[in-house]
């Protein structure tokens, strides 16, 4: 699956993300509709980990 899908509270996935990468900032994991290409390009810059590797960890939350 290489589509991001965010359910939920978005607000509790990203709780859950911080805790994993604490050097993440409120400004890295804001998530606005229709700009997951941004917030997926912020995580992997920070993280290092591949676009396929972040969306398979937040489908799992």
């Amino acid at each position: 699956m290489d589509k991001l899908e965010i359910k939920g509270n978005w607000n509790e996935i990203k709780g859950k993300i911080k805790q994993k990468y604490g050097q993440l900032s409120n400004d890295d994991l804001t998530y606005t509709e229709g700009k997951e290409d941004e917030l997926l390009g912020r995580l992997q810059k920070k993280t290092g980990k591949t676009r396929q590797e972040i969306i398979e960890e937040i489908n799992k939350l």
